[in-house]
């Protein structure tokens, strides 16, 4: 007999994050990815939907493999060639 509880479950990652989860993958504090932010330091631009402003869990994951370069560097990075 099968028992449910050996069966592994997926976890659906959400495509969209919020700051409290930027900074949770980066390992910083949120005020910390605030004043990161502000500064220009946080390549990937925020989406807004509604109220709530989100960012691509995949860009700031590509963000990340490209070493999180500062904004203007990681704008011309994304341009197209």
């Amino acid at each position: 007999m099968c028992d449910l509880m050996d069966i592994p479950v997926k976890t659906i990652e959400p495509f969209m994050v919020n700051a409290k989860e930027v900074a949770r993958l980066l390992g910083i504090s949120r005020s910390n990815f605030y004043g990161l932010l502000s500064a220009g330091r946080i390549g990937p631009a925020p989406i807004h939907l509604g109220r709530r402003v989100l960012w691509q869990r995949a860009e700031i994951e590509a963000w990340v493999r490209a070493d999180c370069p500062a904004r203007e560097k990681w704008l011309l990075l994304k341009e197209p060639a």
